[in-house]
Order: structure tokens, then sequence, then C-alpha cells
């Protein structure tokens, strides 16, 4: 295969992964900013959604303020934003028009009609309703796709390299949430644990599909440490890290079966795989959680580099 095509369809994966991660969050602010001022604290929930985005210096050379109408704007359909859910469609539309041959039918209809869709959006005219109508719509695009590429594509390593830009992605997003939920979106004021720290928990739970997951493996109220084992370490969970770099171990060995020969990439995956399996949350906390997981997102980054190197340029 070509490296321009696995460019193509492991970014063309990245974008699509990245639309619903932004749509996720989006949700989730919308969910914590309803709460009463006097219950929410000091912190501004549109700021902790920037920061998760990790465009915040983006967002200021366009915008004064940070409130509703300008975070929904810029994370939701601002050009300017590489990362907003209109331009992670139009970059995923067009990797995929570059490889239409390597799609099924399925997959192009689907990520088409959806840049086709959101074209005629009326963006910043929306009021919440309809925006949390087009935050399921954007959800749901990302679904059926991921859907459609496991039903009907060949397992070759086209496949593969889908697999891989999905898995990077979802790892650098579940570890972002994590991080910011802790060492932005908790108020100084609030304790750990207490009840506005339960319902962010909860909410970000809900936000990643993990609410019913968390109740079936812990049968308990929602503790943070129960939500962040849950989320780094339990390999059972599509979205935790560990499941996410089991799944780019294996998907990096068959790419290295195909062409008959393994780099840094496989050997990265692997020790960083391996960490995760011999992790314990307790030695996270201990070691803190903000600090842990930044090195896992430096880590994670440097991984997405050796791919780059050694397959898609």
């Amino acid at each position: 295969m070509l490296s321009r095509t696995a460019s193509n369809l492991y970014w063309l994966f990245r974008y699509t992964e990245r639309a619903d991660f932004v749509a996720r969050i989006l949700d989730a602010t919308m969910r914590l900013a309803t709460l009463p001022t006097s219950y929410s604290g000091e912190r501004n929930e549109w700021e902790s959604a920037l920061a998760v985005a990790g465009n915040t210096e983006i967002f200021h050379q366009h915008y004064d303020a940070v409130n509703e109408d300008t975070v929904r704007d810029f994370l939701a359909f601002s050009p300017h934003n590489p990362s907003s859910i209109r331009s992670s469609f139009e970059y995923a539309r067009t990797n995929a028009r570059a490889v239409r041959t390597a799609l099924t039918a399925e997959m192009w209809e689907t990520i088409n009609d959806a840049w086709l869709e959101l074209k005629k959006s009326k963006g910043a005219e929306m009021d919440r309703d309809a925006f949390s109508d087009f935050l399921v719509f954007a959800k749901n695009v990302a679904l059926h796709f991921d859907g459609s590429a496991y039903r009907t594509m060949l397992r070759s390593d086209a496949y593969y390299f889908t697999r891989l830009g999905a898995a990077i992605e979802r790892a650098d997003n579940t570890a972002r949430i994590l991080d910011v939920k802790y060492h932005v979106l908790l108020p100084e004021t609030e304790r750990v644990g207490g009840s506005l720290d339960y319902f962010q928990w909860t909410t970000i739970l809900r936000e990643v599909q993990a609410h019913t997951a968390y109740h079936w493996v812990y049968r308990e109220s929602v503790r943070p440490w129960h939500v962040a084992d849950l989320l780094i370490l339990n390999r059972q969970m599509p979205r935790s890290l560990a499941c996410c770099y089991e799944s780019l171990v294996r998907h990096l060995d068959l790419i290295a079966d195909i062409y008959g020969r393994r780099g840094r990439s496989q050997r990265l995956a692997s020790t960083i795989s391996s960490r995760l399996g011999a992790a314990r949350i307790e030695e996270v906390f201990g070691h803190g959680l903000h600090e842990w997981v930044e090195e896992f997102i430096v880590e994670n980054n440097r991984l997405g580099s050796e791919i780059a190197e050694q397959y898609l340029i």
C-alpha cells in the first residue's frame, strides 16, 4: 500500500473519532453548565471544554470572551479551529475522497452524506435544543461510520491502518478528559468525593458511554478511583487506555506480518501496553493523576509520530 493511502485512511479515522469526542465534550459541558452557580462553584465549565480540546490559544485569537455561545461556535462550527466538529468532518471527507476506492459504499455514503448535511446546518443560530440535536447527529455519524467499517471492510492492511488511527485518537481523548476532570474542572473549594465531584464523574461516564459498564464492573456508587481504573487500566472497556493499546499492538503486529518487518512503532506500542498492564490505580493516584496522564499523552503523541515516520511518510 502507498504511504499516502495509508495516511489518508489513518487520518480519516482520527478525524471522525475527534468529531465524536468534541461532540461528547460539548454535551457534557452543557449538562454541567445547568447546575446552579452556588452549586457548581467559581469555575467556568466552558473554559474546561476549551482546555480538554487543547485549543485555548487559537480560541483567544478569534473571540474576546469565554462563554457558552463563543465556545459552542468555536468547538462545533469554526473553520479557524482545526479540531471543530465541522473541520473534523470536512477533513475526514477530504481524506475519504482521496481513497474512495479503498472504502466500501456504506462508509463513503455515511461520511459524504454527513458532510452535505453539515453544510446545511445553521451553526451559531441554533438554540439549545437544536444544538443538542446536532451533537446527537455528530455522535451518530461517527458511530455509523465506524460500524460500517467494522462490518464491511476486508481485514487487510487498509483496515488495520484505520484501527491505528481510531485507537491513537481515542487514547488521547480519554486521557484528556481525565486530565481536565481533576486538574481544571473541579473547583479548588470543592472537596474530592463531594456532591459536585460525584456529579462530574457520573457525567463523564455517561458521555464516554461507560456508566452502565461501570456498575457492571464495580457494583457500587461512583468513586473517582474506580472511574479512573475503568478508563485507564480495564482492558474490557473499549475507551480505556489499556484497551486502545491492546488494539494498537495487535494491529501494528498484523501490519508488520504483512510487510515482513517490525520497527520502532511496534516496540514502543508494546512497551506502553506492558506498562499499562503492570500499573495499579493506587500507583497512578500516588504519582498524581494529572502528572501521570500528562506523561501518557506525551508518549501517545510519540507513538503517533513513530507510526507516521514508519508508514505514513
